[in-house]
């Protein structure tokens, strides 16, 4: 497709600090680098990740972006390494420290940009293998609007025990299985051991997987890349053809990022999380990359493809199976073209290559009937995510349905004003079946942070109670959370929303099947707690990042947020 696009290059903002007399020192600087004349002359190309030894999700991005670095220098341009941050959900899950995860994606966003933009670079390969990172990632790209290609870091091997698949999943659900006396320490020991063999993120189609798949279908990663895992040989090839790609945009004039970032595209991307039982988390980060781009893009929109979309993906944490066992069928490309054929995806929509959606999976197999089932025969006829509504949630809040053998749950509220106070009494389960349990002030500015609650979820669930009970919060879930688990509720208690005036033992109705939650008490007393409420006082004084993200930080439903979106930048001509 590169002869039909027929545009001019995309200019060299990179100029502005390589030519003229009074650019003298900045060349210096360069050269202080080792560059010569000739690199000086080149395009230059930013390689970010987010590499570090703070999680296996980002272990070897070293050696990936490394990779992308040769792909840059063979094709003419002159590469740029550097990194930024990742936090570990995994290591961060369930103590204060989670409070930081859905803030680095706004940090990890804004420090790439502000490299990016001091040093005027020409285009950008970004890496990312963490939650939080991989939107992080796109966002910053659709940010920036300069020639740009994504590339996942990859999911880690399956770990076996006694020969059965395990994951990280496995081991949090063991923990509460161990709570209840019904697996001993060594046999928890040895799961521990066996859960994450290899560098990678999560194998299941938790939050990076999810992600990785959504990278593919809004076009900004090649096609087939989500799904190799992070040690397969065949990264080397994907990285390096990485960097080749972006000098071709660069040198053919597009597609640039926002080309890439519709309507349309958007709601590609909710099909995908929708088919495979994906994370709910996605459903707040699309609307995200979307606000980069100037599309105001909900919960709302979320939930009407949600509604549309067949579920066929055998996926964990609702299903059997693992990324790699996507790679062995074909990869993406399987589900996106059998989602097109069954009208469910727009096949129109621009990909990274200047092929379009259609074009780039037109040569994929059929599905397995195992991985992935046919759109004739889905595992359910609507997406493994839905949307509630109703009068403790007005803007909506989200609940992944794949797996749930039960689809409504009413009971009485039992109230927790944060996550260690609700872990105190599930420790000593001292809960009973049918309780609704309310974690709030978790939310974007009440946590600040909305910290994910996969330890309360996969505890509960290991003592056996994970269908017995609803868990209703103003937080997150992490992508491997399975149960009736409901978060993301909005507008959130610390800004005054219905979840804020639930008191212990009101009763509480969830129906996923008529996508309603509802606090049953009637609307005159509503109205008498509305009036009375006022903010809990927080246990400690704001101060740093927290403050910061806590004063900006928009809601839930829109993606949460830290600014108005659709940035420019003006790049000045060079002066001779």
């Amino acid at each position: 497709m590169q002869e039909e696009r027929g545009r001019t290059p995309v200019p060299l903002h990179s100029r502005i600090t390589t030519q003229g007399l009074d650019r003298t020192p900045h060349r210096a600087f360069m050269r202080g680098m080792g560059l010569s004349d000739e690199d000086i002359a080149k395009p230059f190309i930013g390689i970010a990740s987010t590499f570090g030894e703070t999680t296996p999700c980002v272990g070897n991005l070293d050696i990936q972006a490394a990779d992308a670095h040769e792909g840059v220098s063979a094709a003419g341009g002159t590469p740029r390494s550097f990194t930024t941050i990742s936090v570990s959900d995994g290591v961060s899950m369930n103590h204060q420290g989670m409070k930081c995860s859905l803030m680095s994606r706004e940090l990890i966003a804004d420090s790439v940009e502000l490299v990016m933009r001091g040093h005027a670079y020409d285009g950008l390969v970004a890496f990312g293998g963490c939650d939080k990172n991989l939107p992080a990632m796109m966002m910053a790209m659709v940010r920036l609007n300069v020639p740009s290609v994504f590339v996942y870091g990859g999911a880690a091997l399956v770990g076996q025990l006694d020969g059965k698949d395990v994951s990280i999943l496995t081991a949090y659900e063991a923990a509460g299985t161990a709570m209840t006396g019904a697996m001993d320490r060594s046999a928890v020991d040895r799961l521990e051991r066996a859960a994450l063999p290899t560098v990678g993120a999560c194998p299941g189609q938790f939050t990076a997987n999810t992600m990785a798949m959504v990278s593919e279908v809004l076009g900004l990663a090649p096609m087939g890349s989500a799904m190799l895992p992070a040690v397969d040989a065949r990264r080397r090839g994907l990285n390096r053809h990485a960097g080749q790609l972006v000098m071709d945009i660069l040198a053919n004039g597009g597609p640039l990022p926002r080309d890439m970032i519709t309507r349309a595209s958007l709601e590609n991307a909710c099909a995908i999380v929708a088919a495979t039982g994906g994370s709910t988390n996605a459903a707040m980060h699309i609307p995200a990359i979307a606000n980069e781009a100037g599309i105001r893009f909900t919960l709302a929109d979320a939930a009407a493809v949600f509604e549309r979309t067949p579920l066929i993906g055998n996926l964990q944490p609702g299903g059997k199976y693992y990324a790699q066992h996507v790679d062995k069928i074909g990869g993406v490309a399987v589900l996106v073209k059998e989602l097109i054929r069954a009208g469910v995806m727009d096949g129109s929509t621009m990909t990274v290559t200047g092929r379009t959606l259609a074009e780039e999976t037109a040569d994929a197999p059929a599905p397995d009937g195992d991985v992935i089932r046919s759109t004739d025969d889905p595992i359910s006829p609507n997406g493994g995510v839905v949307v509630l509504r109703g009068n403790l949630a007005p803007d909506g809040a989200l609940i992944k349905v794949a797996g749930l053998k039960s689809l409504v749950h009413e009971g009485p509220a039992r109230v927790f004003e944060s996550e260690e106070a609700c872990m105190a009494v599930i420790r000593q389960r001292a809960y009973a079946e049918g309780d609704v349990i309310i974690i709030r002030n978790e939310g974007p500015k009440g946590g600040p942070g909305m910290r994910e609650m996969l330890g309360p979820t996969a505890v509960i669930y290991g003592q056996g109670m994970g269908e017995k009970v609803a868990l209703i919060t103003d937080g997150r879930f992490s992508g491997a959370t399975r149960g009736m688990c409901i978060g993301y509720l909005s507008p959130e208690a610390a800004a005054g929303g219905p979840l804020a005036l639930v008191q212990d033992g009101d009763p509480i109705r969830v129906d996923a099947g008529t996508r309603r939650i509802d606090l049953l008490i009637d609307e005159d007393e509503m109205l008498r707690r509305k009036e009375a409420w006022q903010p809990l006082p927080r246990p400690v004084r704001l101060a740093g990042a927290m403050q910061k993200y806590a004063a900006q930080v928009g809601s839930a439903h829109l993606g949460a947020v830290t600014h108005d979106g659709a940035a420019e930048w003006v790049y000045e001509d060079p002066v001779e």
